[in-house]
């Protein structure tokens, strides 16, 4: 459809005009933040937008060429509907529906699809940005702004914003076959998630997606899907049921490819329980419509600005406890040594388990992994009782420091508690400042130490 292309395009370039208007409006030594009416982010941010790039919500597909051309502020929930009519869906689609796009690129992303295509940032082909300078620049891995290309992701909007992302699709079929195998060691565990990783097999059936879920030292389960053209029957997580309870119960399962990519979503994976919607009164009262992560985001946004659990907590004489919600990455042979730390340090369950290997020996200079290995992700979000004596931060900073020791990673998405000089030795700080000091040479963003650090 060359015409619709044409005037996506053209209308797209229009809210380009519009949008350097409004930046050019703004004081030339005033902070440039973005105005946004949903976040996934898990930390404290100071102040509100300035910069309302709402608008930049448009997505056209081309279903012959397999890609697609979205704007940065489309969430995933949006271009898994445009993009599932024709047979196809990105090669990784992270797990929370109102994630986007630019934020799954800037700020990372990963899914059970991991292991095979890496991470979103692996599937872009084209980045148009609109950088802390003013400038709108067309980066590619092969012209004047690779550099740029590369060390956008993990920069977490410090280098400038994604306008427009143009990025591979992959073929779908129908329906997911969920296999649920059960572990009781997590050596053993770890071991058949590597073999089924590097074989891409499982009981004589093919593998196209694997993540896993830890309910105790002694209870592991590693789920693996297959696409299939038919299912006997399909199981519905989006009310009543709740998927991870599922995955104790039965060890076969069957979902439509739009519920499988969502299962988690319902119920924030498994941390709706907090809130009380877990209850089957409850979810019928609330239908799906509400039982949603952005929903739930929503309530604990309110309850961090307004301390009502922590008051609530208070008054019936619960000690303070600290929030440690994070994900990080550690290479799948130092995994059975963070899961058991984790298991005698830090009394969260259950944990979400995602393996990942780069897609391709291609450096991405802010979050650096070695392209041979497999690593396992671990999710883990909760809080956790603070002892006598024990400040904020306690046991997030032995998670950091654990993970370090073991040559791993830590997203950025939540509070970070790293030194200033640990920080720039982990995220590449000389590559940064190279970037920071081309695309942003004002500093009208923030610095990535200031933003997922200090907060501000």
């Amino acid at each position: 459809m060359p015409g619709a292309s044409t005037s996506a395009g053209t209308a797209h370039e229009d809210r380009v005009r519009k949008l350097r208007t409004r930046w050019s409006e703004l004081p030339p030594d005033a902070p440039i933040r973005l105005a946004k009416r949903t976040s996934n982010l898990f930390r404290h941010r100071r102040g509100a937008g300035t910069l309302d790039v709402s608008d930049f919500t448009h997505v056209t597909v081309d279903p012959e060429a397999r890609t697609a051309d979205v704007e940065g502020m489309v969430t995933y929930e949006q271009l898994v509907d445009a993009t599932l009519p024709h047979g196809l869906m990105p090669l990784v689609v992270p797990q929370l529906k109102t994630i986007t796009l630019g934020g799954a690129v800037t700020g990372l992303g990963i899914e059970s699809s991991s292991f095979r295509h890496g991470m979103p940032h692996e599937s872009v082909l084209e980045l148009e940005i609109l950088t802390g300078d003013g400038q709108v620049v067309i980066a590619r891995p092969d012209n004047e702004h690779a550099d740029l290309f590369h060390g956008f992701p993990n920069s977490y909007g410090t280098l400038g914003y994604a306008l427009r992302l143009t990025i591979e699709l992959q073929p779908v079929r129908p329906y997911v076959h969920v296999r649920h195998v059960r572990h009781r060691d997590p050596a053993e565990y770890f071991a058949q998630l590597a073999e089924v990783c590097a074989s891409g097999e499982h009981a004589g059936e093919s593998v196209d997606f694997v993540d896993g879920t830890v309910f105790g030292p002694d209870e592991q389960y590693l789920t693996i899907g297959t696409f299939t053209d038919q299912a006997p029957y399909t199981s519905d997580y989006t009310w009543l049921d709740i998927y991870y309870r599922s995955i104790q119960r039965r060890a076969d399962d069957y979902l439509s490819i739009r519920d499988y990519l969502w299962r988690w979503d319902t119920d924030w994976f498994w941390c709706s329980a907090a809130l009380g919607v877990q209850k089957r009164p409850v979810r019928r009262l609330l239908g799906r419509r509400f039982l949603r992560s952005d929903v739930y985001w929503k309530i604990v946004a309110l309850d961090r600005r307004f301390g009502l659990s922590r008051r609530v907590d208070k008054w019936r004489g619960l000690p303070p406890s600290e929030p440690v919600v994070q994900d990080i990455e550690v290479p799948v042979d130092r995994a059975v040594e963070f899961l058991d730390f984790f298991h005698r340090e830090i009394p969260i369950s259950p944990v979400w388990v995602c393996p990942v290997r780069l897609r391709a020996p291609v450096e991405w200079p802010l979050y650096t992994m070695n392209p041979d290995s497999l690593y396992v992700n671990f999710g883990f979000w909760s809080s956790v009782p603070l002892d006598v004596g024990e400040g904020p931060g306690t046991h997030n900073r032995l998670i950091e420091r654990t993970v370090t020791d073991l040559g791993g990673r830590k997203s950025l998405y939540s509070e970070g508690f790293y030194a200033e000089d640990e920080f720039w030795k982990l995220y590449n700080g000389p590559a940064y400042r190279e970037l920071k000091s081309r695309y942003d040479p004002g500093s009208r963003l923030l610095d990535l130490y200031d933003k997922c650090v200090r907060g501000k």
